[in-house]
């Protein structure tokens, strides 16, 4: 579970670290655990010049907007709170970062994250937020299928299940990149990016 490597150019993303998403309770790491552990991360990339992507996930109140289709787990009906989708306050505000707008689990179909990203020159991703299994999972299978190398930072993540967290830590994520923990990746980051 050791990160081997992070390429010239690597970015950071950041899945749906928004108020009404934080907000929930969350398995095995408190949600203020990984924005403060995602916080430490977006910075070490920001003073190398290296891209932040904060990702949040918003529709419309009406939800016009949301992924169609038949799924036994209910969806959330009526209006969400206001700021629900705002970015939590340790990440926001600097002016360098990409912001993507999502619909969806994941944060590649149906926004310019790709595009971002390639006219950047970012060949591999470091992924961090909530939920594990299911925007982080998602990405990562994305990122992944798009070519990209991906890193996964196992403690600044985590999920509303904690089981749901640990299958994607020890049965998905090693199929799709490499995984570490945050002082892992900031500590490769140190000596491949000085």
């Amino acid at each position: 579970m050791t990160v081997t490597a992070l390429d010239p150019r690597t970015a950071l993303v950041v899945i749906d670290l928004q108020a009404g998403v934080v907000a929930a309770p969350a398995q095995p790491y408190a949600t203020a655990e990984v924005v403060t552990r995602t916080a430490e991360l977006a910075d070490a990339f920001r003073a190398r010049d290296l891209p932040v992507v904060l990702v949040r996930v918003s529709f419309t109140d009406d939800g016009a907007d949301a992924v169609p289709g038949r799924t036994e787990a209910s969806r959330p009906a009526g209006a969400r709170p206001a700021g629900w989708d705002v970015v939590v306050g340790e990440l926001a505000g600097h002016p360098g970062d990409i912001s993507v707008t999502k619909r969806n689990w994941g944060a590649f179909h149906g926004t310019d994250l790709d595009v971002q990203l390639r006219r950047r020159g970012v060949t591999q991703i470091v992924l961090t937020g909530v939920a594990t299994s299911i925007g982080v999972e998602s990405t990562a299978r994305a990122a992944h299928e798009h070519g990209y190398h991906v890193t996964l930072a196992t403690d600044a993540m985590t999920d509303l299940d904690p089981e749901a967290h640990r299958n994607s830590v020890e049965r998905i994520f090693p199929r799709l990149g490499e995984r570490g923990t945050t002082a892992e990746i900031l500590e490769l980051l140190a000596k491949t990016h000085p």
